[in-house]
Order: structure tokens, then C-alpha cells, then sequence
């Protein structure tokens, strides 16, 4: 049995007329208009199956209605703005119509055009620069002062610390050493080249040493007990004689260990003596 070529509503035979397909169903061009063309956003009428349709966005227009709702230029094959309540306009009004203007030249920026939002705020990209090269920065890295945009380099050269030791900019990881910016990379022991941020450390001759190394390389040696003389915790005071050095705890007598700190004493060879015990030698 041939299978009937009808209208899916009207069960009208559909063959050799004109018929249009909807939801993969044949229907002839009369229930088409009256039960499943879709609406024009413009005039509120049927799309029917005779008319051109145009869509967009779920919303549908006859050729004809699908112009600018400014200046009524047809625009079926022409560039479009669709705006918020709805209007459909072309370029040229949609950019007079509420468009963003750019913060640098106050010039509309165009649909469609490349421009640069920050803070809500919107600039052509070739507006977008930095306020000391006057170079654009398009998608790279800035900073800010103020108002003001300033590339990387620019920032850096301008308003940057430097760090004491290798003159460079310190952009991140800077530390203070007596009022002095340092990079942490270069605040480290003189000679063991450990970081000393966050550790304990002596300075020498401006030059900075870590613990182990001003013990081992550059403290003085105690002429009593011949361990380093650092300044740290109980070694903290020191007696100074004749290009000697002691701890204050081991500048004592040497026959009756009486501590010779701030008080008269004698030296016999490589010994310390108090008044009463060098009588007695």
C-alpha cells in the first residue's frame, strides 16, 4: 500500500502543491500560516510559509521588518546591534544610542571593535597606554598609580626600589635591612651565599655573614677559652686588651678564677692576674 502524502493537520493530499516541512511533518501552506508560523517581533504577525524569515536570538522577523528601529535601514545583510529592551539597529545608530565612549579620547567605541575594560571603565585598545612611554599596552602586564596606567617597564624605572646590592628593581620579594631595600636573592652570607631573610646574621665591614660562617671566618677567637667570639647570647660582652679579645666570662684570675671584668688586673706572659694573686708569683 503507497503511503498518502498529506498535510499532517488537514489530512489534505499535498501532492504536486506547495507545502512546507515543520518538525519534520508535511503541512500544506494554509495550516502552515494558521497553526505553525512563527510571530514577526516587528509587525506581530505570521511568518508564513511564502516569507522570507529571519531569526535571532529566538526572536523572529519578516525580511522586510528586520530594519534599524532608528534610522529604518534594512538590514538583512548588514552588520546589526541587538541592544537590552530589545531594538535591533545598525552600526552606526547602535553606537550613538548608549554605546561605552572611551576614557582616554571620549570617542564612542564601536560594536565589535577591540577595546580594553578595567574597573568598569572602557578604552579604544590604541588609547589603552602607558602614561609615561605613551606606548599601547594592549594585553600586557601593568600597574597602576593612582589613575594613572603604567606598563611594567615604565613602573619599574619610575617609581620601583632598587635593591642595594645589584642596583636592579625590586618588583616582588624585597625585604629592609636598615632602611635599605634588598632583593632576598641578594641578602645572603658573604660566603656561604645562604639567604639570611628570616635568620639570624652579624654584619662586618658591611659585608653580612649567617651564624657558622662569622664563627668560622671572621669572629675573633677568645684568648681564654679559643672559641669564637660572636656578640650572640651569653657571648654577648667583651674585654678588649692590647689586641686580645676574651668573653667577659672567661676574663677571669688565673689562680683564683675571680672575674678581671671592669676591675684592675695584671698580665704575666699569657695570663690574667688580680692585684693579690700576682703579689703572690
Amino acid at each position: 500500500m503507497t503511503e498518502r502524502f498529506d498535510c499532517f493537520y488537514c489530512r489534505d493530499n499535498l501532492q504536486g502543491k506547495k507545502y512546507a516541512n515543520k518538525d519534520d511533518k508535511r503541512v500544506c501552506v494554509r495550516c502552515f500560516d494558521k497553526l505553525c508560523a512563527n510571530t514577526c517581533a516587528e509587525c506581530r504577525k505570521p511568518i508564513g510559509a511564502d516569507a522570507k524569515e529571519l531569526n535571532h536570538k529566538n526572536r523572529h522577523w519578516h525580511e522586510d521588518c528586520f530594519r534599524c528601529a532608528k534610522c529604518y535601514k534594512p538590514l538583512a545583510n548588514e552588520p546589526f546591534a541587538a541592544k537590552d529592551d530589545g531594538k535591533i539597529m545598525c552600526g552606526k545608530c547602535g553606537d550613538r544610542d548608549g554605546s561605552p565612549r572611551c576614557q582616554a579620547c571620549y570617542k564612542v567605541i564601536a560594536s565589535g571593535s577591540k577595546n580594553v575594560e578595567y574597573k568598569h571603565k572602557v578604552w579604544h585598545e590604541e588609547c589603552f597606554t602607558c602614561f609615561e612611554c605613551k606606548q599601547p599596552i594592549c594585553n600586557q602586564s601593568f600597574l597602576t598609580k593612582g589613575d594613572d596606567m603604567y606598563c611594567t617597564s615604565c613602573h619599574e624605572k619610575k617609581f620601583a626600589k632598587h635593591c642595594v646590592r645589584c642596583k636592579e628593581a625590586i618588583t616582588s620579594g624585597g625585604i629592609t635591612y636598615q632602611d635599605q631595600p634588598w632583593h632576598s636573592g641578594c641578602f645572603v652570607c658573604q660566603t656561604c651565599k645562604k639567604p639570611l631573610a628570616g635568620a639570624r646574621f652579624t654584619a662586618h665591614e658591611d659585608q653580612f655573614y649567617c651564624v657558622d660562617c662569622y664563627k668560622t671566618d671572621v669572629a675573633k677567637k677568645c684568648s681564654g677559652c679559643q672559641n669564637p667570639i660572636t656578640g650572640f647570647g651569653r657571648g654577648t660582652n667583651v674585654v678588649n686588651y692590647e689586641n686580645k679579645s676574651w668573653h667577659e666570662y672567661c676574663f677571669n684570675c688565673k689562680k683564683c678564677s675571680l672575674s678581671m671584668a671592669h676591675k684592675r688586673f695584671v698580665i704575666n706572659g699569657e695570663d690574667i692576674y688580680c692585684s693579690d694573686c700576682a703579689k703572690k708569683l
